[in-house]
């Protein structure tokens, strides 16, 4: 009876010193902005790079502005997205993100969502402002709009990116979905792709764009 007794205590504290089966497991950590402050859905944001560009004039006036914003690239439609230059205080376009479970409120890293300018443009406006991924006739992939919010399944698939932490205080943004199971989708950083115009538009690349988000 002791013996039976023992082995009952012994297979009982076993158990408990292993994780309980079913437990949640931690959710990917928070994004934040320059501030320290969560970055929230719905809530507008500029994407900053991490490194500005200053060019000072000859009397030593400084100009320092950057920021992603639409821009008629190879092709009058739909706008792509493009990080472009401006005066001091010049921070593109706002944007909003919006993840895969739009009940929650918080943008996680490693997590699928939607990205949207806030944009007034008229042009294009058959083209809805939500990021998408396109190629070209060349096979480049670049960051374009006209994509659709929600709705994950295989006709969405380019709709879909990742913010990931970079270099401990920045981030990067990726496109590599999980709302679709495939072994053979793209899984890339996003980066910037100069092209014969000037224009510095986002792309695939090896190379990641180092940002940071300000709330607009």
């Amino acid at each position: 009876m002791k013996t039976a007794l023992l082995t009952f205590v012994l297979l009982f504290a076993l158990t408990f010193q292993q994780p309980l089966l079913g437990a949640a497991e931690a959710s990917p950590e928070q994004v934040v902005d320059i501030t320290g402050k969560k970055v929230r859905a719905g809530t507008s944001y500029y994407i900053l790079p991490a490194s500005p560009l200053y060019r000072c004039g000859r009397f030593g006036r400084c100009r320092s502005g950057e920021g992603i914003s639409l821009a008629s690239t190879d092709k009058s439609c739909p706008l792509d997205a493009v990080l472009v230059s401006g005066p001091y205080g010049y921070h593109g376009l706002p944007l909003t993100f919006r993840p895969v479970d739009s009940k929650k409120g918080v943008i996680r890293v490693s997590t699928d969502l939607n990205i949207m300018f806030q944009s007034d443009h008229t042009s294009c406006a058959e083209y809805s402002p939500v990021w998408k991924l396109d190629a070209n006739s060349k096979g480049k992939w670049f960051v374009t709009s006209g994509g659709s919010i929600g709705n994950p399944g295989r006709k969405t698939i380019r709709n879909w990116f990742k913010i990931e932490k970079f270099d401990d205080a920045y981030y990067k943004l990726v496109y590599c979905p999980s709302v679709v199971q495939s072994s053979n989708h793209l899984c890339k950083d996003i980066g910037l792709f100069v092209d014969d115009n000037g224009n510095r538009r986002l792309a695939l690349s090896d190379v990641p764009f180092k940002v940071k988000f300000q709330q607009a």
